[in-house]
């Protein structure tokens, strides 16, 4: 979760002024918090988040604990890929996540048969990936989303249009995931070679080679 610090500072002499940070991540801003303090110039702070609710100090003090026992922190990374000879397409992702101070890597890859283009294979995949995190009970927080897709990613982002109707379908499922998980996505597009993982699950599945694990690293 990201928050934006509204605070009130007061010089030695009286003088007041009221200020506002940029959004930032709440342990970034409990930390400034601590310098501001220990000034002693620090009258009043609250904080903000993307929804516009108020949280005082404390309040955030005590999501941060309860935040360490739930899955956070998760960086997602998805790729698929289409065969046209099989009419099969393999689906690969990577979560990388933390949960009760521990970091873990979720790997899993599926064969499937009723796609018909690798851009869908590409959003299968990535909505393969959400149901993990479902399984995971992870949900309203904030996820960063990796693939090497143009086609998915930015229409994601809101920067391309979606004529196709298989893949509006697709971008309107993982919208409609993403949501009831209470998720906050950033999509990040990388090059195939900063995919490697997602990739390689892809392609393994293509050759029937199944793969499900969950390794602390």
């Amino acid at each position: 979760m990201k928050v934006r610090m509204e605070f009130t500072y007061r010089t030695p002499k009286g003088a007041e002024m009221t200020c506002f940070s940029e959004e930032m991540k709440v342990p970034k801003a409990l930390l400034l918090t601590e310098d501001l303090e220990r000034t002693g110039r620090l009258k009043k702070i609250t904080y903000v988040d993307k929804h516009d609710t108020t949280w005082s100090m404390k309040e955030l003090q005590r999501h941060i604990e309860e935040l360490k026992t739930e899955v956070h922190d998760i960086i997602l990374y998805f790729d698929g890929g289409f065969d046209p000879e099989t009419n099969q397409s393999g689906l690969g992702c990577v979560l990388y996540y933390k949960q009760n101070n521990k970091s873990f890597r979720l790997r899993k890859n599926a064969l499937v048969e009723e796609l018909k283009t690798n851009n869908e294979a590409e959003y299968a995949a990535l909505h393969l990936a959400l149901q993990e995190l479902h399984s995971l009970e992870a949900h309203h927080i904030p996820i960063t989303i990796i693939g090497d897709s143009n086609v998915v990613i930015n229409q994601l982002r809101g920067e391309w249009p979606c004529y196709e109707f298989e893949l509006s379908r697709w971008a309107d499922r993982i919208d409609a995931k993403l949501e009831k998980l209470g998720m906050e996505p950033e999509y990040v597009l990388v090059s195939r070679n900063k995919n490697k993982e997602a990739d390689q699950l892809a392609s393994q599945a293509l050759r029937k080679i199944e793969v499900v694990s969950t390794k602390e690293i």
